[in-house]
């Protein structure tokens, strides 16, 4: 069949190509051109360069197959940019790749994919989509190799994009990827993995921010948990629940931000202690069997990306909310991240920490 492969330059996304290709697909490549290039000097940084556009297109030149860039500026700028600075701007801490996958990668490329004639989208996601041949439905898991899954990015895929995407790395281990890219020629072998936010490879969120919105940063203080003035910041978009390091206050002990209040401008500190929490709330949660559940269900509960699942019991609360309690308590649970749960290796769903 047609299918579309979301290349990014990297070895992972060319390798899904390639095996696509080995297996007697008719595949197109699709990079995406998320900001734009043309003064010389890149603005953004780590992936989705000129240079990874070149790779993914000598890539797929090698492999003989058709491969087109599709200026995504717009839906970049509006769609996860947008929501960086907005959600900073807001006391929380965003998750950015999430948003990119989500509503870029499959949104938008099954939408084009639709146009070219294509039935389904491949990445190159360590990750795996089983469909259950008495139900129909399709389910999300884990991929094989546990270090690099990427499940967790993608808990906001529905039924039917799940039913129109594929992960052929999902069975698959890194050193393996690697392997087979040296044994086809495939130039990207050895490239190294972005490891940085691509649109602030420097790391200085804050700044960023800054630059983005420059009147909306404004100065507030620090208290701690009795509302005890210990100092004052230049704006709450320089911190991050658990934040410990550049607090800027001096004290006995070691000090975390344990909350931030968008409202009244103020970042709460306290002891390691007070960021341990046993329940959380998450709105615009994605079930995806497509319904949620109608009693409390055991569950494996991720709060961040490297941080391990850990038992809980999940319950939907109202509407797109859910409320998961842990067994025991969890460290700086923070808001503007996911909550992704799991059942063994399958994904039962995922939302947004309030």
């Amino acid at each position: 069949m047609r299918i579309v492969v979301a290349m990014s330059g990297g070895v992972d996304s060319s390798v899904a190509a390639a095996l696509l290709v080995e297996a007697g697909h008719d595949v197109v490549g699709l990079s995406m051109q998320l900001y734009d290039q043309s003064e010389g000097e890149v603005r953004f940084g780590s992936c989705c360069t000129l240079d990874d556009l070149h790779d993914a297109r000598r890539v797929a030149s090698a492999m003989g197959i058709p491969h087109y860039i599709l200026n995504f500026e717009h839906q970049f700028r509006e769609r996860v940019i947008g929501n960086f600075v907005r959600e900073y701007l807001s006391g929380r801490t965003p998750l950015p790749c999430a948003r990119c996958n989500s509503e870029l990668k499959f949104l938008t490329l099954l939408d084009r994919a639709e146009g070219l004639g294509a039935s389904a989208v491949a990445t190159g996601h360590y990750a795996r989509v089983e469909c259950d041949a008495t139900t129909g439905r399709f389910a999300l898991r884990r991929g094989v190799d546990l270090a690099k899954d990427q499940s967790y990015f993608l808990f906001s895929l529905d039924q039917d994009q799940l039913s129109r995407a594929l992960f052929p790395l999902g069975t698959w281990e890194k050193k393996e990827v690697r392997r087979y890219a040296r044994a086809r020629g495939l130039k990207v072998a050895d490239k190294r993995d972005s490891q940085e936010l691509c649109f602030v490879p420097t790391g200085d969120y804050a700044g960023f921010v800054e630059r983005e919105a420059p009147d909306a940063c404004r100065p507030g203080f620090i208290i701690d948990a009795d509302g005890r003035v210990l100092g004052r910041h230049d704006g709450i978009h320089q911190f991050t629940v658990g934040q410990r390091k550049g607090l800027g206050v001096a004290s006995g002990g070691p000090l975390f931000v344990t909350s931030i209040d968008a409202s009244r401008g103020t970042v709460v500190v306290g002891p390691r202690s007070a960021l341990e929490r046993t329940t959380l709330t998450a709105s615009s949660f994605n079930w995806i069997s497509g319904a949620p559940p109608t009693c409390p269900v055991p569950v494996t509960a991720q709060i961040r990306y490297r941080h391990p699942a850990a038992p809980a019991v999940v319950r939907a609360i109202s509407g797109d909310r859910v409320k998961i309690e842990f067994e025991t308590p969890q460290p700086a649970i923070t808001p503007g991240q996911a909550v992704v749960v799991y059942d063994g290796d399958a994904v039962i769903g995922g939302g947004w920490i309030d």
